[in-house]
């Protein structure tokens, strides 16, 4: 049985039917077969939809700019601040300096204060020397004087 075909049923032509009616609506104004709404819709909504992607790419487009141009006023802003970093150590640099600078001339002033203070005792100590010297020559002449007389 598995060698043996069915045969296929032949199906008869009607030839007395009628043909079929156009299903298709028509154009009111025309009087010609109206264009099917699905594919005008397809088309609408393709037009619709590319539009959109394009007004997308615009608004994607214009936020990649704005980045852009945010991304360089950052950029500009660092630069900005790292200048303003590297005058402050200057500065800092410069008040160290004159600290050390203040601090040597300090020390200098005492230093000489110190030696101004010696030196005035060593001359209040001459300036006693020879007062004591007048004296001394003072008490020789008043003996002279009396030895005279």
């Amino acid at each position: 049985m598995s060698n043996e075909r069915i045969p296929p049923k032949r199906r008869s032509k009607l030839r007395d039917a009628a043909p079929k009616a156009d299903s298709r609506s028509t154009d009111p104004q025309s009087d010609g077969p109206q264009a099917d709404v699905p594919v005008v819709l397809a088309q609408t909504q393709a037009e619709a939809a590319r539009r959109e992607a394009e007004q997308v790419r615009r608004v994607a487009e214009v936020t990649r700019e704005t980045s852009e141009q945010d991304r360089k006023t950052a950029e500009v802003f660092r630069e900005a601040r790292e200048e303003l970093r590297q005058a402050a150590e200057t500065a800092r640099a410069a008040g160290e300096e004159a600290r050390l600078a203040a601090e040597g001339a300090r020390h200098a002033v005492v230093d000489s204060v110190n030696a101004t203070a010696e030196s005035l005792k060593t001359t209040l100590e001459q300036m006693s020397v020879v007062e004591e010297m007048r004296r001394m020559l003072r008490e020789i002449r008043d003996s002279k004087k009396l030895e005279s007389n």
